[in-house]
């Protein structure tokens, strides 16, 4: 079982992107999954966690995700504010929206990290700072527990269909970020 814990803020789409994920785990790729928010205060701007479990068996546990497997941080000024890595698995994964690794931030050696800037990704696409799509696609390609044909047949299957296509067009671009892609796949350049 791979355990997830997203980590946002309020109007960043972190519970979209954990529920995103968990049905094209379910629906489209035959897996096991679970996904939940966990809500403080609940206003926009205000931190955020939501949770994701995939599993090639079914899932019978139903807390919370304390050691997470992969931690996916929507927005990089949590890092200051929220301890994003608390009970991450050793050899873990850390997934960032940012342009770099914050200067202060101190990451075990063993932790893989993937850093992209989903938000140009999301202002570009969508026109909008809203970066859960783009940060599935990442996620996809950084880890490989979903493909992305998988996230954009979730995206359809979820989002209104005003939505939808530049909804995929931000997970491609993402995805598109960490793994080469084909000419004309992605919108945006790798950077």
């Amino acid at each position: 079982m791979v355990q997830i814990r997203w980590h946002g803020r309020g109007g960043q789409g972190a519970v979209t992107a954990a529920r995103l994920l968990g049905y094209a785990a379910v629906v489209v790729e035959g897996k096991y999954a679970q996904s939940f928010p966990a809500f403080g205060t609940e206003r926009r701007g205000a931190p955020v966690m939501a949770f994701t479990r995939i599993s090639p068996q079914p899932i019978r546990l139903r807390s919370q995700i304390y050691v997470p497997d992969v931690v996916v941080i929507l927005d990089a000024g949590l890092v200051t504010t929220v301890d994003v890595l608390k009970g991450l698995r050793s050899q873990g994964h850390v997934i960032i929206n940012a342009t770099g690794i914050p200067d202060d931030w101190v990451l075990p050696p063993e932790v893989r990290v993937t850093v992209v800037d989903a938000t140009r990704i999301a202002l570009d696409v969508l026109g909008v700072p809203i970066v859960n799509t783009t940060m599935a696609g990442v996620l996809a390609a950084a880890t490989g527990l979903v493909r992305l044909e998988a996230v954009s047949c979730a995206i359809r299957e979820l989002f209104p269909p005003r939505l939808a296509d530049r909804n995929i067009l931000a997970a491609e671009a993402g995805y598109c970020q960490v793994r080469p892609c084909l000419p004309g796949e992605g919108v945006v350049g790798r950077g």
